[in-house]
């Protein structure tokens, strides 16, 4: 090293382990004759790089520059030091240290060069299922702990033969240190069990068995990244119908997954928004809007999928294969189904099975055949959901391929855990000014989810290095999430319990999205959410910015008679409606669909006031209005009815029908009789209910923006966060959007985590760390 070396020592934190990124820093290192050495840590990548200045400067201005694709770089700390002499660049051994954490990255999407190889005869990975490298592959689904290191994986028990060491020691392979890497020769095998778990037949054809039987009319269950996922031939009306008997799933749409893009296009509408999604390395489920009974789809003939993939919805969630199983299984061929349903490996309402024992017990009466692998699944790890309204990408569900990387929060804060809600379940723990957002967990009603929701927080606070002193929960006393932040917090004396109200927290998790603190209108409209009058919100206007809130406006209340069956069942949401309205029930003809003896007790319960809830949620009035059309009036799935009602409201047009709007107390109050009124008069009329579905949705749109304007005038507020389930409605939340862009308020809305409750741990954790200050 000449007299003119300097040193510097640099500490790079993100996602900077199993994406490349020590083999790139030594080509780096190397190219500019830099010597030194680089080693992974427990809080994220070391480097000590010692040559002439003018190289050093170039090596700093090149790491962030050049880093890997999948590398997500946080933070660059630089030290000068004083040069050791070294003589050449190394990589070293990961070196483990306490109370030190770093960023995990999610599982990723086969990349190109892995694809090309699993079909080239020439390879030897040829035709192998776990093909995989530093650019691609698992991730977060094998680690056991940090750093990560294969002893720390599932890959652990896999000892890589000779070929496949060599490439794993060499810095400059794309497989250096890609813990998962394996071949043939050393690594996971496939393997077709009966559901017996009788073997019959191994790895390639195993492969075969299973394709020949979902072109027999089979379901096969199939072990994936995160969990077991259940696929049939999707166009087969007969194997589709079946998937639905023995999941217990009579309604809720399917998932389904196509080879490539070419063929999504025969699916769906897709514009560059979605493509860009369906082919990007987290290959998430892709909402896309059905095609017209006239469309002429680019690629060909429309696909006939069956009509009970995604019945009464007009769209169909749709993914391209993200795995090396996947691309072999769904490899094209004459008599292979074009497409196939690829829905989650679960009875309805419970976890997706994870590990072969699992899945054999619990799908057994589901599943004719079951593609199993040995290679472990520590995290489970469901499909990831997203949607291209006009306002831009959204997350329905964020889990594979984006958790468990954070959010970052607009502040530095104390360690948090959020136990999130009941339904659409994540939880939240923050570090510093990360926010750590669980994978979806789903509806905590079961003893199986809550035992997954309960492994998922020890994992990741182990993997985080967290230890909450905050715990932050739902006000709804009987939510399993807030018994448990209840109990946790009893047990642990030095750990403080926040309660925080369930839109207040919409509204949070929409401001941290957008990296904001607020103040600003918050506008949080869903299902139902525990108020702190202790009566059922829903519709809610709310002066917010994470520290506090004022109820500044709301729908008006209505009965809910049953409370959970008028959920269920729309139809005796509408009747308390139009009776709480003062309408003729007999004119409205879907009413008349209603059992005598049932609206007779309906009647009775509004009444009388008994086991009837009031209620201000707009995603009642959505299911209420829905079944007064005669759209949905039974439900087997949250939102069912607005779905449909969104679905049909898209093929109409009109005028928008009048949401009444006057003060009570010093808050706003959004009133739907005039509505209904204007409803019944169009019902009178005869018009179509394309036509009344649509001018429901303009309504709510107009009524919203007009409530937004008097509190924006009175609280001088410009900005106006929209958050909860009814904004995952493409219509109303482009209708919304425009007017209120249109009246020169700026408007915030999610682009990271979901609208629904989803995200709302976050928006819980985001209040809780406000709170406590720094």
């Amino acid at each position: 090293m000449s007299a003119s070396a300097r040193a510097l020592f640099i500490h790079v934190r993100g996602v900077v382990q199993g994406v490349g990124f020590r083999p790139f820093v030594y080509g780096l290192a190397t190219r500019l004759g830099l010597a030194g050495w680089v080693r992974n840590t427990s809080s994220g990548v070391e480097i000590l790089v010692e040559g002439p200045p003018e190289a050093l400067q170039r090596f700093r201005e090149d790491l962030p520059r050049q880093a890997p694709p999948l590398a997500r770089i946080e933070g660059i700390t630089v030290e000068p030091r004083l040069p050791d002499g070294l003589r050449q660049f190394e990589i070293r051994h990961s070196q483990a240290e306490s109370d030190t954490y770093q960023l995990v990255s999610p599982d990723i999407a086969i990349c190109d060069d892995c694809l090309q190889e699993l079909f080239d005869p020439a390879d030897r990975r040829y035709r192998y299922p776990f093909i995989n490298c530093t650019n691609c592959g698992p991730r977060f689904t094998i680690i056991r702990d940090i750093p990560y290191d294969r002893p720390l994986t599932t890959m652990a028990r896999f000892t890589m033969c000779p070929r496949c060491q060599a490439e794993y020691d060499d810095p400059r392979n794309r497989r250096f240190h890609a813990q998962p890497n394996a071949c043939p020769e050393c690594g996971p095998q496939v393997t077709l069990t009966a559901p017996d778990g009788q073997v019959l037949a191994e790895r390639e054809d195993a492969i075969a068995e299973a394709r020949r039987a979902i072109m027999a009319g089979r379901i096969v269950a199939v072990k994936g990244l995160g969990g077991f996922q259940l696929a049939c031939d999707a166009t087969s009306e007969e194997a589709v119908s079946t998937l639905r008997a023995r999941k217990v799933r009579p309604h809720k749409p399917f998932a389904i997954m196509v080879p490539d893009l070419q063929t999504a296009r025969r699916v769906g509408l897709i514009g560059p928004g979605e493509a860009e999604l369906l082919q990007s390395p987290e290959r998430p489920i892709v909402l896309l809007r059905a095609h017209g009974p006239d469309s002429s789809p680019p690629e060909g003939a429309l696909i006939p999928l069956a009509s009970g993939v995604a019945p009464g919805t007009g769209t169909v969630g749709v993914m391209l294969p993200y795995t090396p199983l996947h691309y072999l299984l769904l490899e094209p061929a004459p008599g292979f189904p074009p497409a196939l349903v690829m829905t989650s490996g679960n009875l309805s309402e419970e976890p997706i099975a994870m590990e072969n024992d699992e899945a054999l017990a619990r799908l057994g009466r589901i599943a004719d055949l079951f593609l199993l692998h040995n290679r472990g699944i520590y995290a489970r790890y469901d499909d990831s959901v997203w949607f291209v309204p006009e306002t831009g990408p959204q997350p329905l569900r964020r889990a594979r391929g984006y958790a468990p990387f954070p959010v970052r929060l607009p502040f530095r804060g104390p360690q948090v855990l959020a136990c999130g809600p009941e339904l659409k379940n994540t939880f939240c723990l923050t570090r510093d000014e990360y926010a750590f957002l669980s994978p979806h967990i789903g509806d905590l009603e079961n003893l199986e989810t809550l035992e997954h929701y309960e492994r998922s927080i020890e994992l990741y606070e182990r993997l985080f290095r967290i230890v909450p002193r905050i715990i932050a929960c739902d006000l709804h006393p009987e939510y399993l999430a807030t018994k448990y932040a209840r109990a946790r917090a009893a047990g642990s004396p030095e750990t403080a319990l926040v309660e925080v109200q369930h839109h207040h927290a919409h509204v949070a998790s929409c401001l941290v999205d957008n990296g904001r603190t607020g103040p600003v209108i918050g506008v949080a409209f869903d299902g139902t959410g525990y108020g702190t009058d202790g009566h059922i919100w829903g519709g809610e206007l709310l002066i917010a910015d994470l520290g506090g809130f004022r109820r500044a406006g709301h729908l008006a209340g209505f009965p809910l008679p049953g409370g959970a069956a008028a959920i269920r069942r729309p139809l005796r949401t509408a009747l308390a409606l139009v009776e709480a309205g003062g309408l003729d029930a007999s004119a409205f003809p879907a009413l008349g669909t209603l059992p005598a003896g049932e609206a007779s007790i309906v009647r009775q319960q509004v009444a009388r006031r008994l086991n009837t809830p009031l209620t201000t949620s707009a995603g009642r009035l959505f299911d209420a209005v829905s079944a007064l059309l005669g759209v949905c009036g039974d439900t087997t799935y949250e939102a069912q009815a607005a779905m449909e009602l969104e679905a049909v409201a898209a093929a109409g047009d009109g005028a928008p029908y009048p949401l009444g709007l006057h003060e009570e107390s010093g808050t706003w109050v959004l009133d739907w009789r005039p509505l209904l009124e204007a409803l019944l008069a169009d019902i009178r009329a005869g018009a179509t209910v394309p036509t009344m579905a649509a001018r429901f949705h303009a309504g709510m749109a107009a009524g919203i923006v007009a409530a937004v304007q008097r509190i924006a005038h009175e609280s001088g507020l410009r900005t106006v966060a929209l958050s909860g389930g009814c904004f995952q409605n493409r219509l109303l939340l482009g209708w919304t959007v425009a007017r209120l862009a249109a009246a020169g308020l700026e408007v915030l809305t999610h682009r990271q985590v979901p609208a629904n409750d989803g995200g709302v741990a976050l928006g819980q954790a985001a209040i809780a760390a406000a709170m406590a200050g720094p």
